[in-house]
């Protein structure tokens, strides 16, 4: 009998996250000013990232609740 699979983001501690497309990471890099290697990293075997199907070399954007600021986002590259 095939296993459920398990929805990772509906968990209450599991921030969104989302795949950025070629156009936004490019606008994401101009606006900072920096290479995407300067950006904090994330494994491509990471569960978030591999959720949303994440490879090597791209962006993850990722919309966590913050009490102070309401939203918080934060931008990661993807490596091995």
């Amino acid at each position: 009998m095939p296993q459920k699979k398990y929805n990772l983001f509906n968990h209450v501690l599991v921030p969104k996250h989302i795949l950025l497309t070629e156009e936004e990471a490019q606008s994401i890099l101009k606006q900072y000013r920096i290479k995407p290697y300067q950006l904090p990293h994330i494994k491509a075997s990471d569960p978030g990232a591999r959720a949303i199907d994440a490879k090597t070399g791209n962006i993850i954007k990722i919309m966590r609740k913050s009490p102070t600021a309401g939203k918080a986002i934060a931008y990661r590259y993807v490596v091995d």
